[in-house]
C-alpha cells in the first residue's frame, strides 16, 4: 500500500466517522463547551457550567486494573461525570457502570474526607443499542428501598441514552446527530462545528488523519505486546505437557506463532467494532494480516463455540 494510497484511505475513513464512534467522540469532547452542551442537553438541565473536563482519562484501583474514561467531566458544583460511548453489545455493560463509578469516586474523593464531603459522580452511558430493551431513549436507575419504595440518594446515579429508540425528545435528537454527525444543527451549535472542523475543512482533516494513524499504531503496538504474552504461556503450557526440552522449545515456538496469530485477528476486530476500519479487508490492511489466514481463523473460532 503506497503512502499516497493510504492517506486517502484514511481520509476517507475520516469523512464517515460519527461522534459515536470512540476515536471520533474523543476529538469532539476536547472541547470543554462540548461537553457541557451534551449534559445539559442529556440531563435536562440547562445551568450546568462545565469547568474542567478530561478525554480519555485512565484511571486504576489499588490491584493494579485499570480502565479509561471517554470523558470525565467536573461543573461548577463540584458534581462529576464519566460519558462513555458504546456501539457493540458484547459485554456487561452495568458492571461497568458500577466499575467506573467506584474508581472515579475514589479518584476524586480527597484523603481524610468525610463521608458527606463524598463527591456527586453521574456515569452516563450512551449506546447504540437499547441495553434494557424497554423501548425508551433514556433510563435513569435510582435506588431504593424494596420494602417501601422510597427513593434514597447517595450520590451516585446511573443514565442510560441509545440511539436506537426516538422517543422524539431533544436527547433523541441528539443521538440521531450522535449517529450520523453531519451537517450543522442549531440544537447542537457547538458540536456539530465541531463536527464540520474534523470532517470538512484541511486543518481539522488532517489532525483527524494523524490521530486515526495514532491509533492504528497503538493498536499494532498492542497486539505485538499480547502476541509475546500469549505465546510465552502457550509455549510454558506446552512445554509441561510434554516434559521434555524437545517438547518445550516446540511448544514455546508453536504457542508464540499461534499466540501472535490470535493477537492480529482479534486486531482486525477492534479496529472493526471502533469504526476504524469499514471492512475486514480494510482492516487486515490496515494492521498487515493476511486477508485469507483472518477467514480462516474466523471460520475456525466458528467451529469452536458451536
Amino acid at each position: 500500500m503506497t503512502k499516497q494510497f493510504k492517506n486517502r484511505k484514511i481520509r476517507d475513513l475520516v469523512s464517515t466517522l460519527n461522534v459515536i464512534d470512540d476515536i471520533f467522540f474523543h476529538k469532539m469532547v476536547e472541547d470543554i463547551e462540548v461537553c457541557q452542551e451534551i449534559l445539559r442537553i442529556i440531563l435536562e438541565d440547562g445551568e450546568i457550567e462545565v469547568i474542567e473536563n478530561q478525554p480519555q482519562d485512565s484511571l486504576k484501583n489499588l490491584q493494579g486494573k485499570s480502565v479509561v474514561l471517554d470523558a470525565r467531566c467536573r461543573d461548577s458544583q463540584g458534581r462529576y461525570y464519566n460519558v462513555e460511548v458504546q456501539k457493540s453489545d458484547s459485554d456487561d455493560y452495568q458492571r461497568r457502570v458500577r466499575y467506573n463509578g467506584s474508581l472515579l469516586t475514589s479518584a476524586t474523593t480527597e484523603v481524610g474526607a468525610d463521608y458527606v464531603d463524598v463527591p456527586d459522580v453521574t456515569i452516563i452511558f450512551i449506546s447504540q443499542f437499547d441495553l434494557f430493551k424497554e423501548g425508551k431513549t433514556v433510563y435513569h436507575v435510582k435506588r431504593c428501598l424494596e420494602e417501601t419504595g422510597t427513593f434514597v440518594d447517595n450520590g451516585f446515579h446511573e443514565i442510560y441514552v441509545n440511539s436506537k429508540i426516538n422517543d422524539g425528545s431533544d436527547t433523541a435528537e441528539l443521538m440521531r446527530f450522535f449517529k450520523n454527525s453531519t451537517g450543522y444543527h442549531e440544537k447542537f451549535p457547538r458540536l456539530s462545528n465541531r463536527v464540520r472542523l474534523f470532517k470538512t475543512t484541511e486543518e481539522g482533516m488532517t489532525y483527524m488523519c494523524s490521530a486515526v494513524e495514532d491509533y492504528i499504531s497503538k493498536v499494532k503496538e498492542e497486539t505485538k505486546r499480547q502476541a509475546r504474552r500469549e505465546g510465552l504461556r502457550e509455549g510454558r503450557r506446552e512445554g509441561r505437557r510434554e516434559g521434555r526440552q524437545e517438547g518445550r522449545q516446540e511448544g514455546r515456538q508453536e504457542g508464540r506463532l499461534e499466540g501472535i496469530r490470535e493477537s492480529r485477528c482479534e486486531s482486525v476486530r477492534r479496529l472493526m467494532a471502533n469504526h476504524v476500519a469499514r471492512t475486514e479487508k480494510e482492516a487486515c490492511g490496515m494492521l498487515s494480516v493476511d486477508y485469507d489466514d483472518f477467514l480462516k481463523w474466523e471460520s475456525e473460532q466458528y467451529n469452536k463455540e458451536r
